[in-house]
């Protein structure tokens, strides 16, 4: 309980939901501790998002889609 505790420690805001027919669903959301910045992650601002920065990414997932083909045609 306390490392549950200790990962909530900066956990706050508001979170608006739509109530309808039985469904629930968030929003919208906000919280003076968020760490999201619309400026850094936008891929309108100039100086934000640069999709170069995801080629990385996206080749350490395909290698781990490719292994996991391998493996489940068993090493072929």
């Amino acid at each position: 309980m306390a490392a549950f505790d200790k990962s909530q420690e900066h956990v706050s805001g508001t979170v608006y939901l739509s109530l309808y027919k039985g469904n629930c669903m968030a929003i919208g959301r906000e919280s003076k501790e968020s760490m999201y910045n619309q400026d850094l992650s936008s891929m309108d601002i100039l100086g934000g998002f640069d999709p170069k920065d995801s080629f990385g990414f996206i080749r350490l997932n395909a290698l781990r889609l490719k292994s996991n083909t391998i493996r489940n045609r068993g090493g072929k």
